[in-house]
């Protein structure tokens, strides 16, 4: 088993999203070099960082000398409906990590670094930073977002999927809750996702993520269309009756 030194190996503390409380209080010791935050929450379960908490920990991380990481690689580059999440927030974070969207299916992954970061020469090096195959069909991804207009689409028609899946929510009992913002949605359900997703999968042919034991993750594509969510609508419709 694989474990990553920044999780179990590293002196990391986890607390409470939105408990600007309890995170003002850990960085009052003064020994914390960063906080990172995802706008929204991947794996977590599509849990939102409210406005407030956000725009208060940037502010408790300038007290104390404290760095803003946002993790964008999974709700970055038009997932929620511009470029990046966390601009839902009003906040401006020090360093912004970047991968999936941006090569759209080619393996890439970046680092946006603030430019009071001052670099030194022979500072970094790295064997397959700044590959040109990489970097040419990242340049082209932004190319087909600026021409079809990809994160205008995934907000207007996130939007909508939102709006849908609430109106389904009051038809069928057992959609507890539907969160998210754009083309990233959790639906909190009362049962385990486990039967649902084979369901959708299987009999359906609609592919879902999942969180915890009873959240479905929506992430479909950003070129998504109105007409698409109705298909998917009435599918996951048909999959809640049977349960």
């Amino acid at each position: 088993k694989i474990i990553a030194p920044i999780n179990d190996n590293g002196h990391v503390t986890y607390l409470p999203l939105n408990d600007l409380e309890a995170w003002e209080k850990e960085l009052a010791k003064g020994d914390v070099c960063a906080c990172i935050i995802e706008a929204i929450q991947g794996v977590g379960g599509c849990n939102m960082v409210s406005p407030e908490f956000a725009q208060g920990l940037q502010a408790a991380c300038k007290k104390y000398g404290t760095y803003l990481i946002c993790d964008e690689i999974q709700c970055g580059y038009g997932r929620t409906g511009k470029f990046f999440a966390h601009q839902w927030l009003g906040i401006k974070p020090d360093l912004i990590t970047v991968a999936k969207g941006i090569g759209c299916g080619f393996p890439m992954g970046g680092v946006l670094i603030s430019p009071e970061f001052k670099p030194v020469y022979g500072q970094l090096g790295t064997t397959f930073g700044g590959n040109h195959l990489a970097c040419t069909a990242a340049l082209a991804v932004l190319d087909v977002f600026e021409q079809e207009n990809v994160v205008e689409n995934a907000h207007v028609v996130g939007e909508y999927l939102i709006e849908q899946l609430k109106e389904l929510q009051k038809r069928n009992s057992h959609i507890l809750e539907v969160r998210g913002r754009g083309l990233m949605v959790g639906v909190v359900l009362d049962i385990p996702h486990k039967e649902v997703r084979s369901k959708l999968i299987h009999e359906q042919h609609c592919f879902t993520g999942c969180a915890g034991t009873n959240i479905l993750r929506i992430l479909p594509p950003l070129v998504l269309t109105k007409e698409n969510v109705d298909d998917f609508i009435a599918r996951l419709e048909t999959v809640l009756k049977e349960l």
